[in-house]
C-alpha cells in the first residue's frame, strides 16, 4: 500500500508558477501560436471568410496545393549523428548578397485586404529579419510607399507582363528608381486559374457590401472597421478596380507572351532577373539560357493549373538541369522550417514563403508577420541541428528521402 500525506505549503509553493498576465490581446493571441498552422487557425477566426479563402484557397479541386503539402509531410529527414552543432548558421546567399535566413517573402496580391497594415508591415519585418521581400504587381501599396516603409530592406519587384507594354515598362522604371534590387517575372498566368472558393464567395476587389458580407461583418467587426477607417486601397500598379480577381487578371495580363519577351525585359532592366513559375527542367534551361539569373520552381501555390507538377518532387531534376548557371528557389506548400530545410537539401538555393506570412498578417498584423518569421527561423535552426548540419551549404540529398 502506498503511504500518503497531505502536502505542505513549502512543497506546493515551488510548483505554483502562474504565467504573467498579458494585457495586450494581440500578444496573447500570437503567444499561443507555436506553428504556422496555429497562425492559420487564428487567421481563419479573425478574417472574413471570403478574404481568408482568397489567401488559403487554390485552383479547382485544390489538388496541386494538397499534393505539395502532402509531399512535405511524407518526406523523411535523415540525421547524421555525433556532429558539433553548437553554432548553427542559417544564412545563405541570394543573388550575390547575404540573407540571414534561406527564405524570402514571396509576392502576394491584395495584401492590405488580409490586414490593413499590408505590404508596409511585411517589408519592415523582412528588413528586421534580414531577408528579401518581393512586392507584387497586384500589391495594394505603391512601389514608392513600400520603399519608404523600409529604405534599407532588400526589395524585389514582381512583374506580370501586361497587354499594355508601356504600363509594364513604367512599373519597371519606377521599381528601378525606388531602389528595388531585382525584378521577378511571373510566367504562369497567361489566364487566371479557376479559384472556385472565390467564385462561390462572390469575392471582389474591394469586398462588396452584399447581404452576405454584411452578415459576415458582424462576426469580424475589427477587420471591417480597419478596412473602412484606413486609407483606401492603393494598388502598386493600377489606380483602381471593381470586379473579381479573375476578371482583373484576364483584362490586364498578356497571353501572347513568349520566351522572346525576356529580351525585351532585359533591354529595360539592368539588374538581376528572376523568373517565377517554372515547372519543368526543359523550361528551366530555356529561361536560364535566355538570361535569367534565378528561377522559382513553383506552381503558383496551386492557384493556376490544378494537378500541376509538385515543385519538391521535380526539384532534384531541375537543380541538375540548371547547374551553377542560375540560382534555384522553390515555393508552394511550405508550412514549416523543416519544409525549407528539405528543399535546400534537395537542391534549392532558397525558398519563397507566401501563405505562411499572410496567415501571420491576418492573425496579428506586423507582429503576426514577425511571429511567422520567428517560427520558421527557429524551426530551420532546430532542424539543421538535429540533422547534424552547421550551415546551409552542408545540406545535401542524403539528408532527405522522398516517398515513391
Amino acid at each position: 500500500m502506498t503511504d500518503r500525506q497531505i502536502p505542505r505549503w513549502s512543497e506546493l509553493k515551488p510548483l505554483l508558477r502562474p504565467k504573467p498576465l498579458t494585457l495586450d490581446a494581440t500578444e496573447r493571441r500570437l503567444g499561443k501560436a507555436l506553428t504556422i498552422a496555429d497562425l492559420r487557425a487564428i487567421a481563419k477566426r479573425r478574417t472574413p471568410r471570403s478574404v481568408f479563402d482568397y489567401t488559403d484557397g487554390a485552383a479547382e479541386g485544390e489538388i496541386s496545393l494538397g499534393r505539395a503539402r502532402q509531399l512535405f509531410a511524407e518526406m523523411e529527414l535523415r540525421p547524421s549523428i555525433l556532429r558539433d552543432v553548437s553554432d548553427v548558421d542559417t544564412s545563405t546567399t541570394m543573388l550575390g548578397e547575404r540573407s540571414a535566413q534561406p527564405f524570402a517573402f514571396a509576392p502576394t496580391g491584395f495584401t492590405r485586404m488580409m490586414n490593413h497594415e499590408g505590404e508596409s508591415a511585411v517589408v519592415r519585418v523582412a528588413d528586421r529579419v534580414g531577408i528579401p521581400y518581393a512586392l507584387s504587381t497586384m500589391g495594394t501599396t505603391s512601389i514608392e510607399d513600400v520603399a519608404a516603409a523600409a529604405p534599407n530592406a532588400r526589395k524585389w519587384f514582381q512583374l506580370y507582363v501586361w497587354k499594355d507594354r508601356d504600363s509594364g515598362e513604367d512599373l519597371v522604371k519606377r521599381a528601378a528608381s525606388a531602389g528595388y534590387e531585382a525584378l521577378m517575372l511571373t510566367v504562369d498566368v497567361p489566364v487566371a486559374g479557376a479559384r472556385l472558393r472565390d467564385v462561390r464567395n462572390g469575392f471582389t476587389i474591394p469586398p462588396s457590401l452584399t447581404a452576405k458580407t454584411v452578415l459576415d461583418a458582424a462576426s469580424h467587426p475589427a477587420w471591417w472597421m480597419n478596412l473602412l477607417t484606413t486609407k483606401p486601397l492603393t494598388f502598386a500598379s493600377l489606380s483602381n478596380w471593381n470586379g473579381t480577381v479573375a476578371e482583373l487578371l484576364d483584362k490586364l495580363f498578356d497571353p501572347t507572351m513568349t520566351i522572346d519577351d525576356l529580351a525585351w525585359l532585359r533591354s529595360i532592366w539592368s539588374g538581376p532577373l528572376i523568373v517565377k513559375g517554372i515547372q519543368t527542367a526543359d523550361d528551366a534551361r530555356r529561361v536560364v539560357d535566355a538570361g535569367a539569373d534565378a528561377i522559382v520552381l513553383s506552381n503558383h501555390g496551386g492557384r493556376q493549373l490544378d494537378r500541376a507538377p509538385t515543385p519538391l518532387r521535380i526539384l532534384p531534376e531541375v537543380s541538375k538541369a540548371v547547374g551553377d548557371k542560375a540560382e534555384v528557389y522553390l515555393d508552394t506548400g511550405i508550412m514549416s522550417g523543416a519544409d525549407i530545410v528539405a528543399a535546400l537539401a534537395l537542391g534549392a538555393d532558397a525558398c519563397l514563403v507566401g501563405r505562411a506570412y499572410l496567415y501571420g498578417l491576418m492573425a496579428g498584423g506586423e507582429r503576426g508577420v514577425q511571429r511567422a518569421a520567428d517560427i520558421l527561423s527557429t524551426e530551420i535552426r532546430r532542424t539543421m541541428a538535429l540533422l547534424g548540419v552547421r550551415q546551409v551549404s552542408d545540406l545535401n540529398p542524403d539528408h532527405v528521402r522522398l516517398p515513391h
